[in-house]
């Protein structure tokens, strides 16, 4: 059972388990979502795992010149992360690059997801000049989301953009709309605006499956959760407004901006480091993590 409450179902050892794939310098692009804000974690840079991490873990099993950047900053519109990110992802020459984002955009500007589309569409092609495989993500079904949810339409138009994108540019999509276990509200953060750490790795289950690459991640069991009356929901509802959406939309008033922020993984380099040695995470002992 890790600190936040999920025990783990069997796990083999990583020992022996070499991940056959043919990448050796991955870079991810985006926003709090691949930058993995809701899942803290002391040993990784930055202080935050996610799913971008989880994934470069296992694919740097077996591969001593496997490099990994992370180029995502919380807070950002999707012609930011664009305009901000592509050339540095560039100069690190991956061939492997997953970019994500335009969630901020929906949900807190009310943009237009054909618009979006467009800019994630020339965007898309510049980066596959490369020849590096390409993961775009889908939006997540925040039907069942106050506030958030009401964006539900919009996020599948642009859904179906991106699979257009997908298909015009050969990449890969890593569909979080048809992921129905992030519809369990263990699978968020308090904050619901960002994934919990057991949504984070079932994202990268997902992402990895979705790459063809053997892993050692198995599924986490959470904890249950109790009866919680039509009352008590709407309390909720109410607390959760008032601790982390108020306090997000004053923040985006007062302009705290991706300029006081910073990558958290800039260059290529090994996965593992001084501070987080192979073994750290992958392999380790249910009861450890």
């Amino acid at each position: 059972m890790n600190a936040a409450g999920f025990g783990l179902e069997t796990r083999g050892s990583v020992e022996g388990i070499t991940a056959q794939h043919p990448w050796s310098r991955f870079v991810a692009m985006g926003d709090s979502f691949t930058e993995g804000v809701g899942d803290p974690e002391p040993r990784s840079p930055g202080g935050l795992r996610g799913w971008a991490d989880r994934v470069a873990e296992e694919l740097s099993v077996g591969h001593d010149d496997f490099a990994y950047a992370n180029l995502a900053v919380r807070g950002l519109l999707l012609e930011q992360i664009l305009d901000q990110q592509t050339e540095p992802a560039l100069a690190l020459k991956p061939d492997l690059i997953a970019v994500s984002g335009g969630g901020n955009d929906l949900v807190f500007h009310g943009s237009d997801p054909d618009k979006l589309a467009a800019k994630l569409d020339a965007g898309v092609e510049l980066l596959s000049t490369t020849g590096a495989t390409i993961v775009l993500f889908t939006g997540p079904d925040w039907g069942g989301t106050p506030v958030i949810g009401h964006n539900r339409a919009k996020v599948a138009i642009l859904n179906e953009n991106i699979r257009t994108i997908a298909h015009r540019h050969d990449a890969v999509i890593a569909d979080l709309w048809a992921l129905r276990e992030l519809t369990d509200a263990r699978m968020w953060d308090p904050d619901r605006l960002h994934f919990s750490p057991l949504g984070y790795h079932t994202i990268a289950m997902m992402v990895l499956d979705t790459l063809n690459v053997a892993h050692t991640l198995h599924p986490l069991r959470p904890k249950i959760l109790p009866d919680s009356s039509w009352r008590h929901a709407r309390a909720e509802d109410l607390v959760w407004a008032r601790k982390y959406l108020f306090p997000w939309v004053l923040r985006r008033i007062m302009h705290e901006t991706e300029e006081q922020l910073r990558a958290k993984r800039p260059l290529a380099g090994p996965v593992f480091g001084a501070g987080m040695p192979p073994g750290t995470f992958i392999g380790t002992n249910p009861q450890d993590h």
